[in-house]
């Protein structure tokens, strides 16, 4: 196995010392079922079992993703129900999802379109790409796209500069979101070509998936940086995750680190019922009370907004912890500490 190559296959796990060859056995069952890739930049990040490493947890499949509770979805947010045309996913007025295509240079082991995804995803053809830009031309209440996947950052830039100069000509979108995680992964691909490509008059935010301090390597922090010096915001998104970083400490070390490259933490995403990720679910309880440490000890710009995408397709809402509560003559206010107090207002 070339050390510049991705692992795609339980073998390459095996050559790679990830696994076991008794661990290959269950490996190959999953990917029959789920898709594998780890690139260079994260395989070589990793320092132990899933069991004991943030990374390895992230991205080397284990027997577990093959138990599955009743509750678990195939799509658990619901996407299918609300895809007027192939490749849009428009469950909110003002915005939408495009999926250009379902391919990502690493697959999560939690992620909730695993059962979409993958090296055999397909792209968008020419006309369906079209279909899907004539639909939101054709939709003047859409002011947002979020350009999605699959990661969009898979595609060539020739193909994302199709994307951003079609966008860019309709007068009513407003801003051009791309979710990503090739900044981290695989930080090579944010070339001059990449960010020349994503020039607009429109604004154009850049939301980056981490979940763990130790993804963001100095080559990480290049590529966000080539991208914030080209005047592209980026923004954060990570999901709350058992083994990676379901505590305050490793929460607020990933975020102030973010911070540290100009990057604002925008969602921590609670546990999409995604088939076979049970053992990285926190229950809403575990997450709020994480919530509430990292009120106290980090900055208000550190603080992501706590979300729940709730399963059928309802919506994302906030799930925080609440410090509100109703008084005899007007509130009890909990501060940082837990210590109430009486608020007349």
């Amino acid at each position: 196995m070339n050390k510049h190559s991705s692992l795609r296959s339980a073998s390459d796990l095996e050559a790679a010392g990830l696994v076991s060859p008794l661990e290959r056995l269950d490996i190959e069952d999953v990917a029959r079922r789920f898709s594998v890739a780890i690139t260079p930049a994260m395989s070589e990040l990793i320092q132990g079992s899933p069991q004991e490493d943030p990374i390895a947890a992230q991205f080397v499949p284990t027997g577990r993703e093959l138990v599955w509770s009743a509750d678990e979805l195939s799509d658990p947010i619901g996407d299918d129900a609300f895809s007027p045309v192939k490749g849009v996913v428009h469950r909110y007025p003002d915005r939408v999802l495009l999926k250009p295509l379902h391919v990502c240079p690493v697959y999560c082991r939690f992620c909730f379109r695993r059962e979409m995804v993958g090296p055999e995803g397909e792209m968008l053809a020419s006309s369906e790409l079209d279909a899907a830009l004539a639909y939101i031309a054709d939709n003047p209440a859409i002011f947002e796209v979020i350009v999605t996947g699959g990661d969009p950052f898979a595609l060539s830039p020739r193909r994302i500069g199709r994307i951003v100069k079609a966008l860019s000509a309709i007068d009513h979108v407003g801003v051009i979101r791309f979710h990503t995680r090739v900044p981290v992964v695989a930080p090579e691909r944010i070339t001059a070509e990449l960010i020349e490509s994503l020039d607009s008059p429109k604004g154009v935010f850049v939301a980056l998936h981490a979940n763990h301090v130790r993804e963001l390597t100095p080559a990480a922090g290049a590529a966000c940086t080539r991208l914030v010096k080209a005047g592209i915001a980026m923004i954060s998104q990570t999901v709350l995750l058992k083994g990676v970083n379901a505590s305050a400490e490793e929460l607020s070390a990933l975020f102030r680190a973010l911070l540290g490259l100009r990057i604002k933490p925008y969602y921590l995403h609670h546990g999409d019922l995604a088939k076979g990720t049970g053992h990285f679910r926190t229950t809403i309880a575990e997450g709020q009370a994480v919530m509430r440490q990292l009120r106290g000890s980090l900055t208000g710009l550190g603080q992501p907004t706590y979300v729940l995408d709730i399963p059928g397709g309802h919506g994302k809402v906030p799930i925080g912890p609440g410090y509100l509560d109703d008084g005899e003559n007007g509130y009890i206010v909990t501060d940082p500490r837990g210590n109430r107090h009486d608020y007349r207002g």
